[in-house]
């Protein structure tokens, strides 16, 4: 029996709930917003999926019959595929504004479904993203606060054990493979290669074409691939286009359907006038490490762990792990990277009530103080405004590496 996992974004969405008529549920398919709907909803509220052509019909051909078919409170499952109903929904929203919880909407495709959004339901529903599981979430600690939330560690602990077993090195690179999709982590026998490969061929096959009449089914995945072997490495569309032969507007448009469906999302460059030339182009990072290794052909934690791509999936895993966190408590990551065309950098920098927090990721099982150099670097540029910086590293314990940054084992965060 599959395993159910509590998602942090429960409390949020049950909030939201109480507060306005519409809530938008949006992510990539998998994701797990059916799941967690039935869990929270599923015995009081109806499901109405709107994938099947025959209910796609009846809605697009007589909406408001549809709608008196199911009246709130109700669940529409994957609305982007009727966006006709948006407006029907409004109408029926608008006779009783003051009433919450009435309908609750569903959708995989980010962009396309938020433009019909704000024009049919702006004030009058909240909108919150569900992308594939962090690992608080796995390990059943879905509100575990982030360690520059509460100094737990310099107090001398953290909650839980920062002490891993010799063998979790290989247990993390296995999860790196593996990713965080619901099915795959509440389901350890599945067989994740095979799972990827039918996600990826449907994605293709459904979402891509949905956003975009793309003829060359082939040359998208050849760019998607492409795009993956670029992961956490910053982005030269001109680069990446005439690599896989096509115009730099077709690689910018195919990044945004990409963006769209949440597979992937760019970290943009930290901007203030420090008197310094800062690197302007963004870092592209993938929702879900296990894709991500399936797209460049990593099969086993050995070779993901000591090839050329190492650094760069253990940086995917922590900044998107980082990224799943906000948006899962209803919040938009401020989340950047800094780096100056002198060669100064930091990896991640984080917007915070205490500050900046500046953050590096290495993948050493030994901290040393060099790690931090590009942090130090950062604080003596931004000051009072720069808070104490981590070292996300792949070793056992947590360690003071001077200037008030600490070293970080993965399992802090």
């Amino acid at each position: 029996m599959e395993r159910y996992i509590f998602r942090s974004l429960e409390p949020i969405l049950a909030q939201a709930m109480t507060e306005f008529p519409v809530v938008v549920l949006i992510g990539p398919r998998q994701s797990g917003k059916t799941t967690l709907l039935k869990h929270m909803v599923g015995a009081q509220w109806p499901l109405v999926s709107l994938d099947p052509p025959d209910v796609r019909a009846a809605a697009i051909r007589d909406p408001r019959g549809f709608l008196d078919l199911y009246p709130p409170p109700v669940v529409f499952d994957e609305i982007q595929n009727t966006p006709n109903l948006l407006s029907y929904i409004k109408e029926r929203v608008d006779a009783r504004r003051d009433q919450p919880g009435q309908f609750i909407l569903t959708g995989s495709q980010n962009l396309l479904l938020m433009q019909q959004v704000a024009e049919s339901l702006a004030g009058r529903s909240a909108v919150l993203k569900l992308l594939p599981l962090t690992q608080r979430e796995i390990v059943g600690e879905p509100q575990r606060l982030l360690p520059w939330e509460l100094n737990r560690l310099a107090a001398g602990g953290s909650g839980r054990s920062l002490t891993e077993p010799a063998s979790a090195l290989g247990a993390l690179w296995d999860q790196i493979l593996r990713g965080s999709y619901p099915e795959l982590a509440a389901n350890p026998q599945r067989d994740a290669r095979l799972w990827q490969a039918s996600y990826v061929q449907t994605y293709l096959e459904r979402d891509v074409r949905n956003l975009r009449n793309i003829g060359d089914l082939t040359q998208f995945q050849i760019f998607l691939r492409s795009l993956a072997a670029r992961s956490a490495g910053l982005l030269n569309l001109s680069d990446l286009a005439s690599d896989v032969g096509i115009a730099v507007s077709t690689a910018r448009d195919w990044l945004a359907i990409l963006e769209a469906s949440f597979q992937v999302f760019l970290l943009r460059p930290y901007f203030v006038n420090t008197g310094k030339r800062l690197v302007k182009a963004p870092k592209v990072y993938f929702t879900d490490t296990g894709l991500l290794c399936y797209l460049v052909g990593l099969r086993e934690a050995e070779h993901a762990a000591a090839g050329p791509m190492g650094g760069a999936l253990l940086e995917n895993l922590v900044v998107a792990e980082l990224f799943k966190t906000y948006l899962h408590r209803g919040e938009e990551p401020a989340m950047y990277f800094w780096r100056t065309a002198a060669g100064a950098e930091v990896d991640l920098v984080i917007e915070s009530q205490a500050g900046l927090i500046p953050i590096e990721i290495k993948s050493s099982a030994t901290a040393r103080p060099e790690m931090a150099r590009g942090i130090t670097a950062f604080r003596r540029d931004f000051g009072e405004r720069a808070h104490n910086g981590y070292v996300i590293y792949t070793g056992p314990i947590a360690l003071p590496l001077g200037d008030g940054t600490r070293a970080l084992p993965l399992a802090a965060l």
